[in-house]
């Protein structure tokens, strides 16, 4: 039983930066690997970033890649989402997920948060 709850959405102009967080409660967070996913309206949600519970392993979608970091503070129970260099095809709900095993498949997450908002303007 884990809760998940994002902040850090917002509008943004493209070029700016904003860092999403995920603060996590019940369980234990540290024995998740944790995941993040954005979903833009009419389209599916698509994978973006993972980090393996300890840190070791991490993946990030290829439109992303040198733009976005993924970080985790196991002590304090949150993970982040660093967007640097935003660009308007980033706008999307932002969703973090916590699943036992390392995935990037969103079907093998079993916990979810509610989502927050980015929007990026041209």
């Amino acid at each position: 039983q884990v809760q998940l709850v994002e902040s850090g959405g917002g509008l943004v102009q493209a070029g700016d930066s904003l860092r999403l967080s995920c603060a996590a409660s019940g369980g234990t967070f540290s024995s998740y690997s944790m995941g993040w996913f954005r979903q833009a309206p009419g389209k599916e949600r698509e994978f973006v970033a993972a980090i393996l519970w300890n840190g070791a392993m991490i993946h990030y979608k290829d439109s992303v890649k040198g733009r976005f970091t993924i970080s985790r503070d196991n002590a304090e129970h949150t993970v982040y989402l660093q967007m640097n260099s935003l660009k308007p095809e980033d706008t999307a709900v932002y969703s973090c997920a916590a699943s036992k095993i390392y995935s990037l498949v969103e079907d093998r997450y079993d916990y979810w948060g509610q989502g927050t908002q980015v929007t990026v303007s041209s």
